[in-house]
């Protein structure tokens, strides 16, 4: 069985487990007491890759560290990686997403944030600059925070062209760059937004979290506040697919790495209601682009259950079959070694889990 790192972000430290053979084993917390919102694993680079992770101190405030040997030793730059110039007069809050781009651009890293922002390193993610086009794009003054803030929490890179970028914000939607950030266009077309006057606005929709199919790239799938979302365009349109779901509010939503048309949620109650549908623990999988759903439950608890699963608390490694992984704000943590057909829980009593991210080792 192949080896794997996971990473656990949550609101009182980070930890890390390693899966050799078949046993998973987890060390003690780094960053203790810091919230981690972010996690990203970088594999472009030969030997181990990359942990950058975005902490938040109650006492020192946010920052974004590295580890180039898998989590023994941190490097946290000695001025700030992330800071909003003064012309923004803004502050960072802290940092939602950080996202490797592909091989094709080696080096790059991209950091979102809130207030909602866009940064772009050329470094490895040891220091960022702020994309100006998008914090000064003309619809921004109309953005409103979501029940979480107003973050830039998702950002997709295309691995056909290195200038085209895919970002979603709460609660703003789905904003698109083809020229490397110069120009950015609203990307929301058929994305409900129930809680506006106009249900079908150009721009403003509550967006929890959005992915890109394995095989076919122009395929996007998107978890909004209320609705689940696939474009076949790369974003120009979108089209609910929610239908057979418990409900289609959730947070979370991850691409199978490898099949086409596969992608996995997990449906809450309500946004007035946020625990598990039916107070169920079950991963709804779809393999054919959302026309239909199946819940996943083998190895999951079969009871009551109110564990809310974070829109970045549930991802996939890069095995064959995939490893999927989820963790909830009860501090449990899960994980499939295929595809999602059975669970084991790897962790208990944790603080609550804010993000997710694994990688197979060598």
């Amino acid at each position: 069985m192949t080896e794997v790192l996971l990473t656990v972000g949550t609101r009182k430290g980070l930890f890390i487990g390693r899966r050799r053979g078949g046993t998973w084993e987890f060390g003690e917390p780094h960053f203790n007491a810091q919230a981690i919102y972010s996690i990203a694993i970088d594999t472009r680079r030969s030997g181990s890759p990359r942990l950058l992770v975005g902490g938040d101190s109650a006492h020192w405030g946010p920052s974004v560290f590295h580890s180039d040997d898998l989590g023994a030793t941190w490097v946290e730059p000695q001025q700030p990686a992330v800071k909003f110039p003064p012309f923004t007069e803004a502050s960072l809050e802290r940092v939602w997403q950080l996202q490797p781009a592909g091989p094709e651009a080696p080096g790059v890293v991209y950091a979102g944030t809130e207030p909602a922002a866009l940064f772009r390193s050329e470094d490895g993610g040891e220091s960022f600059e702020l994309v100006r086009p998008l914090w000064e794009h003309p619809t921004r003054s109309k953005w409103v925070p979501g029940g979480g803030g107003e973050g830039l929490h998702t950002i997709l890179t295309d691995p056909r062209d290195a200038r085209a970028v895919t970002v979603a914000v709460s609660t703003a939607g789905v904003f698109r760059t083809e020229d490397g950030g110069e120009r950015w266009v609203p990307s929301n077309r058929g994305v409900s937004a129930v809680f506006l006057p106009d249900p079908d606005p150009e721009f403003g929709q509550c967006v929890h979290k959005v992915t890109r199919d394995a095989a076919d790239l122009d395929r996007l799938y998107l978890q909004n506040h209320w609705g689940v979302f696939r474009s076949d365009d790369s974003g120009g349109t979108w089209k609910d697919i929610g239908a057979g779901l418990p409900s289609d509010f959730g947070f979370a939503a991850a691409a199978h790495p490898h099949r086409a048309d596969t992608f996995y949620v997990f449906p809450i109650n309500a946004d007035a209601d946020r625990v598990p549908a039916g107070h169920r623990c079950r991963v709804f999988r779809t393999r054919d682009a959302g026309e239909t759903w199946e819940p996943l439950t083998r190895g999951l608890p079969d009871g009551d259950h109110y564990g809310t699963v974070l829109r970045d608390a549930l991802c996939t490694d890069d095995a064959d079959p995939a490893g999927i992984y989820f963790g909830n704000r009860n501090g449990e943590v899960y994980a499939s070694a295929d595809d999602g057909d059975s669970w084991q829980q790897l962790a208990s009593h944790l603080p609550d889990v804010l993000c997710v991210r694994a990688v197979v080792l060598g």
